[in-house]
């Protein structure tokens, strides 16, 4: 009775919305009674749209939910249906409504820079775009995929990938010369001509350019072998061989594809995979899997076309984007990037030609990685179910945090927690703590308080918040209490399952100890796959919390060499870190070098040389 007087009223809040609404276009917002917003959608005409969801009976199970749960409704008009499609994907990327189609990767994708203004440029790597700095070549799928390349253009063109803080200070060459890996401009042993030229080639071979490299070392080779110069010569033979493996190792070349995305989706048993293959200056930059969250009632059109909205809403776009399917609004999407990007993008279903072939190859890696996901989640699935039963839960969990702390000696005290679901570990819900109270230094049962009660306590300015329904805790009975103790004091509206596990005898693998509110401690088999997930998940805590330790500790011991110099406060310290980029270049810095920092008197250059040069 209750659950139909609430669907009776969701519906009337809807039929009062329809009678305010214009025949224009626009993006409308459902919200519950906490304010939350539901779902954003996009309409030709809202008034059509929204009281399309005011035919509960025709509506899939998952939107009569939404109707049950709407309190009210926020409409914003556009002038055109191509404005409404742009807001809709950034609110949706902004929000994460609970029942829209959801990318929840936000990374930017690394790309490869060759610096413009530097006698002797630098090539690095950094996530996102700025081409006023540098040369910029990419977007790279993975890390991977720009290291591997960065380790083969260093060893054709030799350019130098040390900080201009390192190279600024150098006296003789550093191990990446000796590997044949540099030629090591900073001391001179390589003119300015020519280290230009190694540039030049190199930003040529990732405009695509590589046959007009090929060509000319192989003329140079020929060359320098006629005039005798048969070391020089061997040099470009091994330049050509290495220029010939980087074209071996970059995977399948499109042929008649020079900038572009390729996007291929498949669907099997409710998982959707999709395969997206980044082609720039016609070389392959690698590709990677996404798996949007949807509905089980989101057509695959319906999953493709957010994808493709969201994916590109704070991403560069290239100007082709060819897609496995044929899209209802594909005019629409390609008109709404257009716009994004003020320059013309077609989004296109390729049906024949080598185009059409490149295509039958990502929808290849786009069904093994479907395959993958599901083996993945079968197993994962299962696995969750052995935990809901060794817990008596009702329901299978679906949000999992593993806590975890680390210290050494009371010192650079930290705390963090790692979150497992059915898909897998959940990296962009972890989160790190910086202990902040320092009377618990040293005491992990109250440390484990700090973190439990910030982490409870900011669920209402926490962007990404999910409460949990299983909470696990690396240590023993105590940390158990004293966990159970602060969450009773923040009196939460509902209590998650908490578990201690505690190491065994001697720190034995196999032989952990699980602590559960009110019972005596439980020893799984040795065997058993319920443990070896438990360790699993609690082994991903402690890698993530040691990771996160010596990160800060690293910091804070680098930092504190300069704070043992009379004289140097944090001001000095900031512009010496300006000038020099890291400690280490201060270290080697020459007294002369030390003078050229704004702030720095002779005196103090040479309290500071003397400092990390007790001898001279």
């Amino acid at each position: 009775m209750k659950e139909h007087s609430a669907l009776q009223q969701g519906l009337q809040v809807i039929l009062d919305t329809v009678k305010t609404l214009p025949l224009r276009p626009g993006v409308y917002r459902m919200l519950d009674a906490a304010g939350q917003v539901l779902y954003v959608g996009k309409a030709k005409s809202l008034k059509n749209r929204v009281r399309s969801y005011t035919l509960v009976d025709q509506l899939p199970i998952r939107l009569q939910r939404m109707v049950f749960s709407t309190s009210s409704m926020e409409i914003i008009t556009t002038k055109t249906e191509v404005e409404a499609l742009i807001l809709e994907s950034q609110l949706i990327k902004k929000l994460q409504p609970k029942y829209n189609v959801l990318l929840k990767d936000d990374k930017s994708f690394p790309h490869i820079y060759i610096q413009k203004k530097h006698d002797f440029p630098q090539i690095y790597k950094k996530r996102g775009v700025n081409e006023q700095e540098a040369y910029c070549f990419g977007p790279f799928a993975t890390i991977d995929a720009v290291e591997t390349t960065m380790v083969a253009l260093q060893k054709v063109f030799k350019l130098r990938n040390c900080t201009d803080s390192f190279f600024s200070v150098r006296k003789r060459p550093c191990l990446q010369y000796h590997i044949k890996r540099c030629t090591a401009p900073c001391v001179g042993k390589v003119t300015y001509e020519n280290y230009h030229q190694q540039v030049a080639q190199a930003v040529d071979f990732l405009k695509g350019k590589s046959q007009a490299i090929q060509k000319s070392l192989e003329q140079k080779m020929m060359e320098a072998a006629a005039d005798e110069e048969y070391e020089l010569a061997s040099i470009y033979r091994d330049q050509i061989k290495d220029l010939n493996k980087i074209q071996e190792h970059s995977n399948i070349t499109p042929i008649g594809i020079l900038n572009a995305d390729i996007m291929a989706l498949h669907e099997e048993k409710g998982c959707v995979g999709i395969q997206v293959f980044f082609v720039r200056n016609g070389q392959n930059y690698g590709n990677r899997s996404y798996f949007p969250k949807h509905s089980s009632d989101n057509t695959v059109e319906e999953i493709f076309q957010q994808f493709i909205l969201q994916f590109y809403e704070s991403r560069p776009t290239p100007k082709e984007i060819f897609i496995s399917h044929e899209l209802p609004e594909v005019s629409l999407i390609s008109e709404a990037l257009t716009e994004i990007n003020r320059q013309d993008i077609q989004v296109l279903h390729p049906k024949r030609g080598d185009k059409q072939r490149f295509m039958k190859h990502v929808t290849s890696n786009a069904i093994n990685a479907v395959k993958r996901k599901l083996l993945e989640t079968a197993n994962q699935k299962e696995l969750l179910q052995r935990l809901a039963t060794f817990l008596d839960l009702a329901e299978v969990p679906e949000w999992i945090e593993v806590y975890d702390n680390s210290h050494i000696q009371s010192r650079h005290a930290v705390g963090a927690f790692i979150v497992a679901s059915e898909e897998g570990f959940v990296k962009q819900a972890y989160r790190k703590f910086n202990i902040k109270d320092s009377s618990v230094f040293g005491d992990d049962c109250g440390m484990m308080r700090e973190i439990f009660r910030r982490r409870f306590t900011r669920s209402d300015t926490e962007e990404y918040w999910t409460f949990p329904d299983v909470v696990m805790i690396d240590g023993g009975l105590g940390q158990l209490n004293a966990v159970l103790q602060t969450l009773e004091e923040l009196q939460l509206p509902k209590m998650p399952v908490i578990m201690a596990i505690a190491k065994g005898p001697d720190r034995n693998a196999g032989r952990e100890k699980i602590f559960l509110s009110g019972k005596p401690a439980i020893q799984l088999d040795f065997n058993d796959p319920l443990l070896f997930f438990i360790q699993r998940l609690r082994d991903e805590a402690h890698r993530f919390v040691i990771q996160t330790h010596r990160k800060k500790r690293g910091t804070q011991m680098t930092l504190s060499a300069l704070d043992e110099i009379p004289g140097i406060g944090p001001k000095r310290k900031k512009t010496l870190l300006h000038h020099f980029g890291s400690v280490k270049a201060i270290k080697d810095a020459s007294v002369e070098q030390l003078e050229q920092v704004n702030g720095i008197s002779p005196a103090m250059a040479q309290i500071i040389y003397s400092f990390f040069n007790p001898e001279s």
